[in-house]
């Protein structure tokens, strides 16, 4: 989706720094990311999809990667 990205990887898990506030990763069944909010208990919201679709998967991270930068100010993991 002519996104870059680094990648880190070990222990059967995959790390994906895609920008600033997201990171997906990935055990080979699920990706998760971030969603930019928190529950009202303050627990971070995360979205998930099976690893089986990488192409669906890839089109809603590639969406949050567009809505962080639009964003008017920077979304830090961690601040809501």
């Amino acid at each position: 989706m002519g996104i870059s990205a680094d990648v880190h990887e070990g222990r059967g898990l995959a790390l994906v720094s895609v920008w600033t506030g997201l990171v997906v990763w990935t055990d080979g069944l699920w990706y998760r990311w971030w969603t930019g909010r928190r529950s009202q208990t303050g627990r971070w919201l995360y979205a998930h999809h099976p690893a089986f679709e990488p192409e669906r998967a890839a089109r809603r991270i590639a969406a949050r990667y567009t809505e962080l930068r639009e964003a008017p100010s920077i979304v830090v993991a961690g601040v809501s």
